[in-house]
């Protein structure tokens, strides 16, 4: 079994000795260095599995350092060492390529679980990283410039946000990067923030301790704990309220998490990966999300294109659905006319990916004879995302309260239709919160 080797950099000498040994007693051979030049000349004559390097050297920056090895040896994961409370030094790092930051004074269990990281990264570099059997259909330029993107960010442990309208396969892009990266055999854990209620979001994300609150009957592990090891995925993480925003700023930073009730934290060993529709930086300037949680989270941005900017990819996706569906309906023979690509080809998609996949569901379950023509895809036509018809009249004799319940649910179903379900974009054409929408839903029985 391959030995491997790791570099030292720091000019403390109790430092490079904790380093040193740590890393020996994993079976890991050590070379340290004092100061960039002695660094530089290392890593030029030899080779190396990893290197830890401090931030303030006597000679130059640790960031000038990260800089040269992902020139020179982009294949050495490189983390770095900073001084406490100082993320901003850290996000820089990650920015220009570091795998990940470690803070003084250092702590033997978390960096145990870096090392170990890294070197599982180093590992799988030797080979190409391949994404896994799950794929992000389509051959287009922006489709290949995506998966490119994805392997890079999986060889860094840095926060990634990923950006993109309802439909166009956010969360698969998010479990994609977890897969192809050194944690994919810890536990990939999505949360959906519009989708739990403010008074439980807490102990729901955090954890609680029996009897922390009424209804606390046993210790509860939150959902940040649930992905030790591995990747949290927050999806729509701009529905987090700003309370909950300070919390898991503090995460990240601290990379501890205290479940309520609980009067110590509790290191915690994750990678951050999370999406939404919403333009963050704008909801920044609005004083709805916070700035300094923006550029923890906005390490590097990954964004999903539209369907209608890769309309060349129609006629692979609806291969791909339609060998699906008809697996699922026991039809091998289903199939679309030329005609039917042709104009889906020019459609506008406001849905998406999850559009398509609707709209051949059911023009799948309309067609005749397994064959799916223009007629079946029954594509609505283009209007304004603020268009939503409701028919506002009461019949003479009709109680008003029914009459205006009918009218409510009327137009939160045109909302939801005309967004393919996606409840947060149809809360937002009705200009009420994810919340309220929710709790009309079920009120009027719509599902």
């Amino acid at each position: 079994m391959k030995k491997h080797r790791a570099l030292v950099v720091d000019d403390e000498p109790d430092i490079r000795e904790l380093l040193s040994i740590t890393l020996e007693r994993m079976n890991i051979d050590v070379v340290t260095a004092g100061d960039v030049a002695t660094a530089t000349r290392e890593l030029r004559n030899g080779a190396f599995d990893l290197c830890f390097t401090d931030m303030r050297l006597p000679d130059g920056d640790g960031l000038n350092l990260v800089e040269w090895i992902q020139t020179h040896k982009p294949h050495i994961p490189v983390a770095v060492i900073t001084a406490h409370g100082n993320v901003e030094t850290a996000v820089r790092a990650l920015k220009l390529g570091a795998f990940d930051f470690i803070s003084k004074p250092l702590d033997l269990a978390v960096l145990r679980k870096l090392i170990a990281a890294t070197l599982k990264l180093g590992d799988s570099s030797e080979s190409t990283i391949q994404l896994p059997q799950v794929k992000l259909l389509g051959k287009s330029a922006r489709m290949e410039q995506l998966r490119e993107l994805i392997e890079r960010v999986a060889r860094s442990q840095a926060p990634v946000h990923i950006y993109g309208e309802s439909g166009t396969g956010k969360e698969l892009v998010a479990h994609l990067i977890h897969d192809a990266s050194a944690r994919r055999d810890g536990p990939f854990v999505p949360v959906n923030c519009g989708a739990i209620p403010t008074e439980l979001m807490e102990s729901e994300l955090f954890g609680h301790k029996k009897g922390a609150f009424t209804g606390a009957i046993a210790d509860k592990q939150g959902l940040i704990q649930s992905a030790e090891g591995g990747t949290l995925f927050l999806d729509e993480i701009a529905d987090l309220p700003l309370h909950m925003q300070v919390k898991l700023l503090r995460v990240i930073q601290e990379k501890s998490v205290r479940p309520v009730g609980e009067s110590r934290e509790i290191p915690t060993d994750i990678r951050l990966l999370s999406a939404t529709h919403k333009n963050l930086a704008a909801l920044v300037a609005e004083g709805k999300f916070r700035e300094d949680l923006f550029y923890r989270v906005n390490v590097i941005e990954v964004r999903v294109p539209p369907l209608r900017e890769r309309l060349e990819d129609i006629q692979e996706l609806v291969d791909s659905i339609i060998a699906r569906l008809g697996k699922q309906i026991g039809n091998a023979d289903l199939s679309v006319t030329d005609n039917a690509v042709k104009t889906l080809s020019g459609y506008h998609f406001p849905g998406n990916v999850r559009e398509l996949e609707n709209v051949l569901e059911r023009a799948a379950t309309l067609c005749s004879n397994g064959m799916i023509d223009v007629g079946d895809l029954q594509l609505r036509p283009k209007v304004a995302a603020a268009d939503v018809p409701i028919q506002s009249s009461v019949a003479p004799g009709e109680k008003l309260g029914e009459a205006l319940e009918d009218i409510e649910r009327d137009a939160i179903v045109r909302a939801l239709e005309q967004t393919r379900y996606n409840k947060t974009k149809a809360a937002a054409l009705l200009g009420m919160t994810f919340r309220s929408l929710r709790y009309r839903i079920k009120k009027l029985g719509i599902e």
